[in-house]
């Protein structure tokens, strides 16, 4: 498992996030992209604007928010989240 610290210079170490992280098509921390993977199950871990922001359930989400399961709240769905993205090139 990581250390807290492990977690909190992960988490203030990383660069701005991309275009496609912010759109949530992208995990956060491992940058699986969900697009070639939607059997994987995202989870909210933080807010970018009015935007959410994805990661993998499990180790990715503890090192974005600090639980395994993000935060409570539901990610709009893959579809709906290609078709902004797409939308707003």
């Amino acid at each position: 498992m990581y250390s807290a610290d492990g977690i909190a210079k992960r988490r203030n170490g990383r660069a701005e996030p991309t275009e496609e992280m912010i759109a949530g098509l992208v995990c956060s921390v491992c940058r699986t992209d969900y697009r070639r993977s939607p059997d994987k199950d995202a989870r909210v871990v933080s807010h970018h604007g009015d935007t959410q922001l994805l990661a993998c359930e499990g180790v990715c989400a503890r090192m974005a928010s600090g639980s395994v399961t993000g935060v409570d709240e539901t990610p709009l769905p893959l579809a709906d989240r290609v078709r902004n993205y797409e939308v707003g090139r």
